[in-house]
């Protein structure tokens, strides 16, 4: 069993590893204008739409059908509006501490919100990843371990590996466009991924029980990136919209495509 949390934690850390080389291509863009920025900002949306659907609502509707005792919709349903609703309060409450902070001390940056709710539905979306990695290793223990099952508990973290590159960049390239330095951007990036370990281990102790919750925990996450997708980012790609029509449209196209790709290439 101390072989599967190892496994599971250093499966979790290769996760994490991939979500900072996403982070990292911040650093290519050293004074990126206007219109790159929001053809990036556009892309970090698409992926965060594609990932609620094909990483997270999918899988949590068929371990709900597999795991829960209620209808997979009602799980799946709950679960994204109590993700959407927590979001939203969060929301509400950043701004009335950002308002505490602009009356008591002077101060005021108007973006303060923005960028705590977009780290945070990416954070949030990784504990359900990270949950799902360390659930596949954990079962592998007692007579479900077989060569073909660990292989299949490696495919999952490659895949979910996979998919973390471009939501590293979903992070740190918004957090450029909010004028963050690239060194900066690129560390909250990365660090949006460390709970993915921790979540893993978490998963592999807890694999006897977290089967009924990993699906309300999957779609909360969804909610999360959602709300976060179209409140906030889509709106703020579309600030050219009457000079450059489509351009950061098709950043979202792109990074739906490219997020798609990705869940269902690798399954």
């Amino acid at each position: 069993m101390n072989n599967l949390i190892i496994y599971a934690l250093v499966a979790t850390l290769g996760t994490w590893f991939v979500t900072a080389l996403g982070a990292g291509t911040v650093v290519f863009f050293k004074s990126p204008g206007s219109k790159v920025l929001n053809l990036m900002l556009g892309f970090a949306s698409g992926v965060m739409i594609a990932a609620s659907f094909w990483s997270l609502l999918q899988p949590a509707i068929e371990r709900a059908e597999e795991y829960s005792a209620l209808p997979a919709y009602f799980v799946a349903t709950v679960g994204f509006l109590f993700g959407a609703v927590f979001m939203w309060s969060s929301d509400k409450i950043v701004t009335f501490s950002r308002r505490k902070v602009y009356v008591n001390q002077g101060t005021h940056n108007e973006h303060l919100n923005r960028v705590i709710m977009l780290v945070l539905s990416i954070t949030l979306h990784n504990i359900p990843e990270g949950l799902a990695v360390g659930v596949a290793f954990g079962a592998l223990q007692g007579d479900n371990f077989s060569p073909e099952k660990l292989m299949g508990a490696i495919t999952i973290a490659v895949g979910i590996g996979l998919q973390n590159f471009p939501e590293g960049a979903a992070i740190s390239i918004p957090l450029r466009r909010e004028g963050y330095s690239r060194t900066r951007s690129f560390l909250i990036g990365q660090a949006s991924g460390l709970v993915e370990p921790i979540a893993g281990v978490i998963g592999a102790l807890a694999v006897i029980y977290i089967q009924t919750i990993l699906p309300y925990a999957l779609s909360f996450a969804a909610g999360c990136m959602i709300l976060v997708a179209v409140h906030e980012l889509i709106p703020e790609c579309q600030q050219n919209k009457d000079t450059h029509p489509y351009f950061a449209t098709m950043g979202i196209v792109s990074g739906f495509a490219v997020m798609m790709l990705l869940d269902v290439m690798l399954g």
